[in-house]
C-alpha cells in the first residue's frame, strides 16, 4: 500500500518537471507547484485510508491506519502551508508588489476564496487534533470537529482543478477528479451506505445493561443474521446509540464475548460524557453499527504459544480471545493489569475460562510502582517462559502499553509477533 502512495507522489513529481521552465530552478514557483499538487493528492490517501474499507481494515488494522492517517495529515497541513507562502511570494514577485497587495490579488483566482476557506477549516481540524487540544476535548466534539474536514476538501477542490498546476492538461484534470471520485465512493459506500444497510438487514436493539465493575457495564444486544457480519474476536465496531443525545456520535468498542448469530456483547467504561449517556440507555434502544473493523484476531498468528495483554477496560478484546483462539492448555497465557480489585472486570468469567481451557491466567493488581506489577523484560520472561515464541496481543492504554512494549523489545520479542491496538483517540 505504502509502494503504491508513493509510486503516486512520483508521478506528480513528474507532472511538475514536465510543466516546470527550463532549466529546473529551486526557487519559490516550483515550490508552489509540487507542494500544492502533494497536498492535494495526499487528500485523497488519507480519505481512502479512512474510509473503512473491508480490504485496509483487515488488511492493515485500524489502528495502524489512525496512525498513518495522523502521520499523514500533519504533512498535508504542512505541504498547504508551504505552498500558500509559496505561491503569494511567487506572485508577489513576478507582480513586483507588496505581500499584502500579493495576497489580495492571489485571492481573486479562480476557486481561491473558497480555497483559502477550505484551508482555514483544515487547520482547525490539525489544531483540534494535537495531542495537548485532544486531551482538553471529549470525543464527541472531536468527531463532530474532524467531519469538517470533507468540507474543507470539497472547498479547495475546485481551485485544484481550475490552478495553474492542472489546468490545460484535460487528462490530468480527468485523472485528478477520478481520483477524488473514487476516494469519496468508498467514503460514501463504507460510512454511509454500508452501515445503513446493516441497520436495515439486523436490526440490532438493547436488551440488557448489565453492571460488571465499578462505572463499567456491559450492552447485550440482539439482531438478525448477526453471523453475517463475520465478526471476529478481537475486532470492534462502531456503534451509534439512536437516542436523541447519542445518536450522533460513533463509538469505537470490542466486542466483549464471541458473536452468535442472535447476540453481540459489548462492555463500556464511562470515561466522559459520551460513554455515561451510554451507561444510561434503555432497553429497546435501536443500534447502528459499523464493522467489524480491526486485524487484532487469531490469523495474526505465526507462533505455538499465545500470550494476551490487557489494562484495564483493555480487557474487552482479550476476553473473547481468551475463550476463542486456537492455544491449547499451558500455551495460552492472559495477564491483566488493574489499578484495584473493584476495577477488575469479568473476573469471575475469566476464572471459569482458564479452569476449563487450563490456561494461565496473571492479575498486576495495585499501583504501578509495586515491583510485583512490573513489566520489565526479567519480569515477563520471569512470568511467561519461552517469550520469543508467543504471539502477543496488546490492548491497553497509552502507559501501560508503552511500558509492556519496552519490556517485549528487552526481551527479544520480534515486533512482527506483537498485535497493539490502542483505543484512544
Amino acid at each position: 500500500m505504502l509502494a503504491l502512495v508513493a509510486v503516486g507522489a512520483a508521478l506528480i513529481g513528474l507532472l511538475v518537471w514536465h510543466r516546470a521552465p527550463k532549466p529546473i530552478a529551486l526557487d519559490a514557483p516550483l515550490a508552489a507547484h509540487l507542494t500544492g499538487l502533494l497536498a492535494g493528492y495526499g487528500i485523497t490517501v488519507m480519505l481512502a485510508l479512512m474510509s473503512r474499507a473491508p480490504a485496509l481494515e483487515r488488511g492493515v488494522g485500524a489502528d495502524q491506519l489512525a496512525r498513518l492517517h495522523a502521520s499523514g495529515g500533519r504533512v498535508i497541513v504542512l505541504l498547504t502551508a508551504v505552498h500558500a507562502v509559496a505561491a503569494t511570494v511567487a506572485w508577489g514577485r513576478a507582480r513586483r508588489v507588496n505581500p499584502v497587495m500579493a495576497t489580495w490579488e492571489v485571492l481573486g483566482f479562480p476557486g481561491l476564496l473558497a480555497a483559502t476557506a477550505g484551508t482555514v477549516l483544515l487547520f482547525a481540524v490539525a489544531f483540534a487534533s494535537a495531542r495537548a487540544a485532544r486531551r482538553k476535548l471529549s470525543y464527541e466534539r472531536w468527531h463532530a470537529l474532524h467531519l469538517a474536514t470533507y468540507v474543507a476538501v470539497a472547498l479547495a477542490f475546485s481551485h485544484q482543478l481550475a490552478g495553474p498546476d492542472i489546468a490545460g492538461y484535460r487528462w490530468v484534470q480527468v485523472i485528478w477528479s477520478l481520483l477524488y471520485t473514487y476516494a469519496f465512493g468508498l467514503i460514501i459506500r463504507y460510512r454511509v451506505l454500508t452501515p445503513l444497510h446493516q441497520m436495515l438487514r439486523h436490526r440490532m436493539r438493547l436488551i440488557a445493561v448489565v453492571p460488571e465493575a465499578d462505572g463499567v457495564v456491559s450492552l447485550i444486544l440482539r439482531g438478525r443474521h448477526l453471523a453475517e457480519m463475520t465478526a471476529e474476536p478481537g475486532q470492534f465496531l462502531r456503534w451509534r446509540f439512536l437516542t436523541a443525545g447519542t445518536w450522533h456520535s460513533a463509538h469505537p468498542f470490542s466486542l466483549s464475548a464471541p458473536a452468535t448469530d442472535e447476540h453481540l456483547r459489548i462492555t463500556v467504561k464511562a470515561l466522559g460524557e459520551g460513554t455515561r449517556r451510554i451507561h444510561a440507555l434503555r432497553p429497546g434502544t435501536r443500534v447502528l453499527a459499523e464493522g467489524p473493523y480491526g486485524a487484532m484476531t487469531s490469523r495474526r498468528r505465526t507462533q505455538p504459544h499465545v500470550l494476551l495483554v490487557a489494562g484495564g477496560i483493555g480487557i474487552t478484546p482479550m476476553r473473547a480471545l481468551f475463550e476463542t483462539i486456537d492455544a491449547p492448555g499451558n500455551s495460552l497465557t492472559l495477564i491483566y493489569r488493574a489499578p484495584s480489585p473493584a476495577d477488575i472486570v469479568f473476573g469471575h468469567e475469566l476464572a471459569q475460562i482458564a479452569r476449563h481451557r487450563g490456561a494461565r491466567l496473571i492479575y498486576l493488581v495495585g499501583p504501578s510502582s509495586d515491583s510485583r506489577n512490573a513489566v520489565t523484560a526479567s519480569a515477563l520472561t520471569a512470568m511467561v517462559p519461552q517469550l520469543q515464541r508467543h504471539d502477543v496481543y496488546l490492548c491497553a492504554g497509552d502507559r501501560f502499553a508503552a511500558a509492556v512494549r519496552r519490556g517485549l523489545a528487552d526481551a527479544g520479542l520480534p515486533a512482527r509477533q506483537l498485535h497493539h491496538e490502542l483505543f484512544s483517540f
